[in-house]
Parts: C-alpha cells; structure tokens; sequence
C-alpha cells in the first residue's frame, strides 16, 4: 500500500468557529439543504457523531456516484480540528483503499480563518495518485466551502 499527501487552505472572512460549526458539526443537515443538487442526504449510521461514528453521504441521481462512507476519527471542537476517513462507496474505485483527511480552522488577524486541509490517499499496491487524479474532488471542496462561506455571510447571526 502506497501513501500519497496532498495539501490545500482556504482563507475566509468568517470566523473559525462558524466554519468550524457549519462544515463539520451541522454538515450533516446544512450541506444537503445547501447542495442539493449534489448532495441527497448524509445519514448518521453509527455513533452519535463523535469520534468513532460512521456518516454515509448519498449523493443527488445527476452526480458520477451514489454514496461513500466516513468515519470520524477525531473531532476537536475546543480546537476546530477534524480527522476523517473515507473508508467505503464510489469515490474509492478500484486504487484506493481510504482517504484519511485533516482539516483545521485557524483564526486570522482580520477576524475569519485559514481552513488548512490535508488528504491522505491509501493505495491498493504500487499505485500512486496524481494531482490531476484528485483536482476535481478538491475544487468540489473549495465550492462548497464557498457555498457555506456565503450562506453564513447572508446569515450573520446562524453558529454566532
């Protein structure tokens, strides 16, 4: 099994906190009310949505997949630290074992944060992933970050 890391940030004008709330805490309801044309419904089905409890993603008929499984390994909510794991559905294909993820939101100067995510691509045997392989999984991240950013601007006081 091979390992490959990719890195990305994204910068925002809204605070950690609010970031923090709406991706990883309220994501479950925020993301498909936001998305809906991407995102069906995120189902809870083990746990309670702490560390150690799996969340399914069903995605809308127009997308390339169907669904994909996580698992938390981590939520630090004192830190606004979240470790994940895609560990099954679409997203994995035939090359992929799991996606181990980090994302952290740092507090800036100007009030918002810096989303600081890190992707670790679990390979079946020698296989290694390509930037060009995950640019569109990472794009698709950043537009929903923007989407969130956006709602959260329109609603100021929604996670205050």
């Amino acid at each position: 099994m091979g390992v490959t890391t990719f890195k990305q940030e994204y910068s925002s004008s809204v605070a950690p906190s609010r970031m923090f709330q709406a991706l990883i805490i309220d994501s479950r309801t925020l993301i498909p009310k936001l998305l809906p044309q991407f995102v069906k419904e995120v189902n809870l089905i083990q746990g309670n949505g702490e560390a150690g409890s799996i969340e399914q993603v069903n995605f809308s008929e127009a997308g390339p997949f169907k669904y994909l499984k996580h698992r938390i390994d981590e939520l630090d909510k004192e830190n606004l630290v979240c470790k994940y794991t895609l560990i099954e559905g679409d997203p994995l294909g035939d090359k992929l074992e799991s996606v181990a993820y980090e994302v952290r939101f740092e507090a800036t100067d100007d009030g918002g944060c810096l989303c600081k995510m890190s992707s670790n691509y679990n390979t079946m045997g020698e296989y290694q992933v390509t930037e060009e392989e995950v640019k569109e999984g990472r794009e698709s991240t950043i537009g929903i970050y923007k989407v969130v950013e956006s709602y959260l601007k329109e609603n100021p006081n929604v996670y205050a």
